[in-house]
């Protein structure tokens, strides 16, 4: 799946443009690259979001193309 989609499906990051917007300007990081957001990642890749001064690091447990709210938490776990 997609890096933006994942970001997005995950509510990592509420919408995909947002994503997007955070892919481009090098924000995100995936197993400790720069990632674009046409990425494909997988299970087990290992997520870091800087948002402003603070940064979020996750590692992905599970890929949907749709999760609901309550289930978007089972998808990864913070670090």
């Amino acid at each position: 799946m997609r890096l933006d989609k994942f970001l997005k499906v995950s509510r990592l990051i509420k919408r995909r443009t947002v994503a997007n917007e955070a892919c481009d300007a090098g924000r995100v990081l995936v197993n400790g690259k720069t990632a674009k957001a046409s990425l494909n990642v997988k299970n087990g890749d290992i997520l870091e979001i800087q948002f402003g001064n603070k940064s979020v690091k996750a590692e992905i447990l599970d890929v949907k193309d749709t999760a609901k709210k309550d289930e978007a938490k089972e998808l990864f776990r913070y670090l």
